[in-house]
């Protein structure tokens, strides 16, 4: 689970130099609050999926019984 974290902790990094950016130019101005947390939301949704659909390999533990 350590990478997942690590995977997400740099996704919530890129999502705030993009909304720094939109707020430089004055795009969030413009869209107002409400869509800002609407798209807040579903991008930080969308980074939990990829950081757990990445976290490891997903193998099948084999049991011999005798």
């Amino acid at each position: 689970m350590k990478w997942a974290g690590m995977y997400f902790g740099g996704f919530v990094v890129l999502i705030g130099g993009v909304l720094a950016a939109l707020w430089k130019l004055g795009i969030l101005a413009d869209i107002g609050a409400t869509w800002t947390v609407i798209g807040i939301v579903i991008a930080v949704g969308i980074g939990i999926m990829f950081a757990v659909s990445n976290s490891g390999s997903k193998e099948n533990i084999q049991i011999d019984r005798n």
